[in-house]
């Protein structure tokens, strides 16, 4: 035998190590590893790890193979890769039923297993007798599978098996919204068995899907058939998740060692260096000791205190593991591979000499990983009193082949037979490195030649859609339509990809299929969807928002291209709406918002851009993969002739108006506005009385007096006398005053009193009028009601009274009412003119219902801009945003929970995503029969969703969302600066175009301040503020009916500003930065704190840790009982207040139960007493001296200022620092009121 070289010896030397640690143990039917000696279950994750020593050594050899039996060794070692992942492939396709179930259910009992039998690869524990949903353990497997195939391993044999791999694609493709049980398999860190979302797992499903994007699973010898395609945005929202959670791993632990496999090998997910720096640095001071890392905090996991005879922990026993949880050395070994990829030698040094001190030794000589280090039971004592200080003993199986593997890898790594290069040969590793910028081209092609025509005009030359072939532009429908034909596969019972969603990083490539070429519009840009889309400004906002989020997201080959087809529909008057001729002049220039961008046509375009090719279309299993497969072929034949084709609308229109009908229409009349729930004019925002909800259902289910089934027996037509009516004027007068603000204002006579109106009213209600009975033996009665009703309906012109009339309709007949031929049989003199008049609207025989009607409405208001009207038919007709699924999980993916319905009696808190349908509904009982506001609701939630993705930093410092404060804010600070009451400043609200809307809800996010201004046809605009000078007069141009000059209110703004920050943080629940977890150190020196009824114990100090979001929520959820957003902010300064009593270690404790609420009023106590000695503004209203008729008043709950929970309105006023600013008097009322504060003698007083 020839001499070998000194690195050949070497690596025979690893080669015996791996041979006799790892590959002793593989089972020769199966190729998997068992767990240990004793347990012959293989974990996914482990046997993954486990083969990563014998993928690497087999590289090395590779590379030297100077002689034969070199070669043989690489071979052998390349095969047990092999025979492994393929083993762990057949035990999952044993499970493939579960695949497809799961693309459905997302449940974790239908997930695949985490661990089978090594012997045959079928299940050993049931589907709920373990937290298998591990969405980690599958993305490694997949990332490694790609890993290696890269490399040059065949480990796929057939189609199968690609369509299977394509399959579990998709069983992760939604990891970041699928809570499961993580690296650690515990789920929630009590064990209890409750899945939640971890940052392990979307990161690790992250970095597997692109590694999978586009790899061919057969290597270099495979064709387009083996072709794995991942959809961008898929991976991207699991980008987005990650980097909003890290360094969080999920709702318990606020920190995880398992994080290190997310920022460095294998995953490398992690695209912010800096991220990556803070999430490594967070864990080493947190969690690393002298025997390696803990996995996170209070971890019970073999500590001598655990209990082992449970799985579980009680809540309050977690306090026991801190600073005692185990050490694990593989941690190190994670470690050092993630230096070894920086080349950062020294630290690589530096751990290795750690590690080797606490690997064990074997009787031949061999340094083995063990699992972990525990505190021996007899030393707890001291370990607690001082963390750190005391000898561990090892615990668990040594060697522990995950740790072993990593540490062989990182040796081979260290010696130099491998390169970083060669364990990552895709490349991941590069992600965090600096990126050109991204140019962005747009193509703008016209529907027909008169628009093309119309932008010339303009000197802008664009092409149309006839123009642009051969290639051909489809709506993005088209495009998911076609990949759920991707991974279809019969005799494997795979039915392709579910999800219906395709984003703007999937329409901005180009498609090819066979000898055509596709590009997709985008899918915002799709009309059939939702009212959002047919406000043009909104479209051309949403569409600068997604410009620059291609900007930063886009990281495919070529560049992005963004297809836009401009339609009839999108004219304004048959004129190209200003706002789009100049976004196309920007977009001329060559930037837009900061962006680069370039306009031009497809066929320019063509080299430049990301092409696909769509090969899995083909008839793959019938034998014909050239051709495409039938389903395919009829779906694009139809969809090309009907894509752009535009549909008709029902016509409302009629004759003129007939006097005979006033009478009825006056009944009518405010119908909708009825329905409205927003209440802005109580001046505790929330607070509507003792029980709101009844009252206000009342409103809406009451009829008006004129519609309440009579309440004798026999029916009288006719109620003449108000006795005989429903009800007298007496109680209708108390009626009135109970609901005051709830009838109609007639918009063009709202110079009239009030009092003037409600006379009127009540002499209306005395007026005979018809009654109607929903369910009455004899019908004719109803029928002619309804039948001048909808005679009217043809009529009238005005849409607004479209709408009233059909609300109506609604309330009495119901939706699916027929209404054809009805309103014909009128008297005989005018029956000629009704026909002529309805002729335009039936076709003979034809069933037309009331819910068609609406559509018309809806589609006409939508045309006409009449925004109020659209909310509220679209809200009657049931519609719901697309996207309000996609937008609620967009969210709460981010770690905010969102409610809806108005506090505190109504709302409902989402935690976790639901489906469209469940939501739509939740929405909807939450604010009964509003249709309205609660599609505002669901129209605001798009646009949080929309912020969130691209300005993340708005949002900071919020944990829950509160949709309807924020609803009832906006309509205050409408309020506020139109300076009209509530109602009109509702009214305004829901009339507000969509980007007006989304305009306004940014400027109440960031607390910019904002000048409302008229623009065309009554509809408002929102401008910021830039210029002092704006600021201090807010400019409203809302000209009256008369048409004289426009008011101009100048408010002086310096007053009332406190309140407004305090109102607008309140209502966004804003903190400061840190509070949740000083809250927590208030805790834990007192006994409880109590707010508004909640306490909160000291025992959540036992079960959480200070950083811990469920910790937060516990404090968010107690805030939240308080119903008025500024005295909410007063309790959260309080505890700041307390926060800063125990940070300097004033007092050893705080004592008993502290109520916030008592140093809030004893503050405002101090507050009042200064502004009696000063004379100060409050003088006029709450430090009066008191006479009895004021006390009265003021026991019974009304402050003469207006100030909310009995504080005055001038202390919600004051800044907070400050002679007389709040934190003084909280700080003097924390030293007053607590018995633990000193109260003579010098104090250090620190208040910043």
């Amino acid at each position: 035998m020839r001499s070998r070289s000194n690195s050949g010896v070497r690596l025979d030397y690893y080669q015996r190590i791996v041979h006799r640690l790892i590959l002793a143990h593989q089972e020769p039917v199966t190729g998997l590893f068992p767990a240990s000696n004793v347990n012959s279950h293989a974990w996914i994750r482990d046997n993954v790890y486990c083969i990563l020593a014998v993928w690497g050594l087999s590289m090395a050899y590779k590379k030297i193979a100077d002689q034969d039996e070199d070669r043989a060794k690489c071979y052998e070692l390349e095969q047990s890769c092999v025979k492994l992942m393929r083993g762990l492939l057949m035990a999952m396709m044993n499970q493939k039923d579960k695949v497809e179930k799961f693309k459905m259910t997302q449940s974790p009992y239908d997930s695949l297993h985490a661990k089978y039998s090594s012997k045959n690869g079928l299940p050993v524990v049931g589907d709920n007798e373990w937290g298998h949903l591990q969405i980690d353990a599958v993305s490694l497997y997949l990332l490694i599978l790609a890993q290696m195939t890269a490399s040059g391993l065949q480990i796929v044999f057939s189609l199968d098996e690609v369509s299977f791999i394509q399959n579990l694609v998709f069983y992760i493709e939604s990891a970041y919204s699928i809570p499961d049980y993580g690296i650690w398999e515990r789920g929630d860190k009590t064990n209890h068995g409750e899945p939640e979302l971890n940052a392990s797992s979307i990161g690790m499903a992250k970095a597997a899907l692109e590694a999978m994007n586009e790899l061919d699973l057969f290597g270099a010898r495979g064709g387009p058939a083996s072709v794995i395609h991942v959809l961008a945005d898929e991976a991207h929202k699991c980008q987005a998740v990650l980097q909003s959670m890290l360094p969080r791993e999920s709702n318990s632990k606020e920190l995880d060692s398992g994080l290190l496999c997310v920022i460095g090998f294998p995953a490398f997910a992690v695209d912010d260096a800096q991220l990556i720096h803070n999430t490594k640095d967070a864990i080493l001071s947190r969690l690393q000791g002298k025997y390696g890392c803990k996995r996170f905090l209070r971890d019970g996991y073999r500590t001598p205190k655990e209990d082992p005879s449970r799985l579980y922990y009680e809540r309050w026993e977690l306090r026991m593991f801190e600073n005692i949880e185990c050490e694990w050395p593989l941690f190190y070994c994670y470690l050092i591979l993630f230096h070894a990829f920086q080349s950062d030698k020294r630290s690589v040094q530096e751990y290795a000499d750690r590690l080797e001190k606490i690997m064990v030794r074997s009787e031949d000589g061999i340094l083995l990983v063990p699992e972990s280090y525990a505190v021996p039971q007899d030393l707890v004592g001291f370990e607690y009193q001082k963390p750190g200080s005391q000898a561990r003993e090892v615990v668990g199986r040594c060697p522990f082949l995950w740790g072993q593997s990593l540490f062989i890898l990182g040796r081979l790594l260290q010696e130099g037979f491998l390169a970083v290069g060669e364990l990552d040969p895709l490349n991941r590793r590069l992600g965090a490195q600096k990126k050109p910028d991204v140019v962005v081209q747009v193509v703008i092609i016209a529907e027909d030649n008169e628009i093309r025509d119309k932008l010339a005009e303009h000197d802008l030359h664009v092409q149309t859609i006839a123009e642009v072939a051969p290639i051909e532009v489809q709506p993005a429908r088209v495009l998911s339509h076609l990949y759920t034909y991707l991974g279809r596969n019969r005799k494997l019972g795979l039915s392709g990809r579910k999800s219906r969603d395709v984003g703007i990083l999937s329409t901005s490539k180009l498609y090819s299929l066979k000898d055509r070429i596709f590009a997709f519009t985008p899918q915002f840009a799709d009309l059939s969807r939702f009212y959002i889309a047919s406000d043009n400004e909104l479209m051309i906002d949403i569409l600068k928002g997604e410009i620059n989020f291609l900007k930063s997201a886009w990281d495919l080959l070529g560049r992005p291209l963004v297809t836009l087809v401009l339609k009839r529909i999108h004219l304004d008057q048959d004129k190209i709406p200003l706002a789009m001729i100049q976004t196309m002049r920007k977009l001329k220039s060559g930037y837009i918002n900061g962006t680069r961008v370039m306009l031009g046509s497809l066929k320019d375009f063509l080299n430049t851009s990301a092409i696909t090719d769509l090969s899995f279309l083909g008839s793959t299993e019938d034998g014909y993969p050239d051709r495409l497969h039938p389903d395919v072929q009829t779906y694009l034949d139809e969809h090309l002739l009907r894509s752009f084709s535009n549909r008709s609308t029902m016509n409302l229109r009629g004759g003129q108006l007939r006097p005979r009908t006033l009478r009825r229409r006056m009944s009518c009349k405010g119908a909708i506005k009825k329905t409205r729930s927003i209440n802005v004019d109580s001046d505790n925002l929330g607070m509507e009385g003792p029980s709101p909800l009844t009252e206000r259902r009342l409103s809406s289910i009451v009829p008006p007096p004129w519609l309440q089934p009579n309440k004798q027996s026999h029916v009288s037509v006719f109620a003449t006398t108000p006795e005989e009516g429903p009800s007298s004027p007496r109680q209708l007068g108390h009626e009135l005053s109970v609901r005051e603000n709830i009838y109609p204002v007639d918009p063009h006579n709202s110079t009239r009193s009030a009092i003037d109106r409600r006379s009127e009213f009540v002499r209306q209600q005395e007026m005979p009028k018809i009654l109607i009975q929903r369910h009455r033996a004899d019908t004719n009665f109803a029928e002619t009601e309804v039948e001048e009703l909808i005679a009217m309906l043809r009529e009238t012109e005005n849409l607004e009274e479209q709408g009233d009339i059909l609300q109506y309709l609604v309330d009495t007949q119901g939706l699916d009412f027929n209404t054809a031929g009805l309103g014909f049989k009128n008297k005989s003199d005018d029956s000629a003119n009704a026909n002529n008049a309805a002729a335009g609207m039936l076709e003979e025989g034809r069933v037309v219902t009331v819910r068609d009607l609406l559509k018309g409405l809806y589609e006409k208001a939508c045309q006409q801009k009449l925004w109020g009207l659209v909310r509220h038919t679209a809200g009657m007709l049931g519609k719901r945003v697309e996207d309000l699924a996609k937008a609620v999980t967009d969210l709460l993916v981010r770690q905010k929970q969102v409610t809806v319905g108005m506090p505190p009696n109504n709302e409902h808190t989402i935690t976790a995503p639901l489906p469209e349908v469940e939501l739509r509904q939740l929405i909807h009982d939450a604010y009964g029969d509003d249709e309205s506001t609660a599609m505002l609701t669901q129209e605001l939630m798009v646009y949080l969703a929309m912020f969130i993705r691209t300005e993340p930093q708005l949002f900071h410092e919020m944990l829950r969302l509160r949709v309807g404060l924020i609803i009832q804010v906006m309509a205050k600070e409408l309020s506020r600066t139109l300076n009209c009451d509530g109602e009109a400043a509702s009214e305004h609200l829901l009339n507000l175009s969509p980007f007006e809307m989304k305009n306004l809800l940014y400027h109440i996010l960031s607390g910019k301040e904002f000048a409302v201004s008229s623009v065309a046809r009554g509809n408002l605009s929102i401008v910021s503020c830039k210029s002092s000078r704006v600021s201090k007069k807010s400019q409203i141009g809302l000209g009256d009916p008369e048409g004289e000059d426009a008011l101009i209110a100048t408010i002086d703004d310096r007053q009332g500003q406190w309140l407004r920050r305090r109102r607008l943080d309140g209502a966004l629940n804003r903190v400061p930065r840190d509070f949740y977890s000083r809250v927590w150190t208030v805790l834990e020196k007192c006994q409880g704190l109590a707010i508004e009824g909640r306490v909160l114990q000291q025992s959540l100090t036992q079960e959480m840790t200070p950083g811990e979001l469920k910790f937060a929520l516990e404090v968010e959820t107690a805030l939240n009982q308080i119903p008025q957003p500024e005295y909410r902010q007063l309790v959260v300064e309080a505890l700041m207040v307390l926060t800063l009593v125990t940070e300097h270690n004033m007092v050893p404790t705080l004592g008993g139960i502290i109520y916030v609420e008592h140093l809030v009023h004893k503050a405002n106590q101090l507050f009042l007493e200064d502004q009696r000695k000063v004379q100060g503004d409050a003088t006029l209203c709450c430090a009066k001296i008191k006479d009895g008729k004021e006390q009265q008043q003021a026991a019974s709950g009304m402050l003469l200022c207006g100030g909310a929970a009995y504080i005055c309105q001038h202390l919600y006023d004051s800044a907070p620092s400050g002679s007389y600013g709040t934190m003084t008097y909280m700080s003097r009322a924390v030293a007053l009121v607590l018995d633990c504060v000193p109260k003579h003698g010098e104090m250090e007083c620190a208040i910043s």
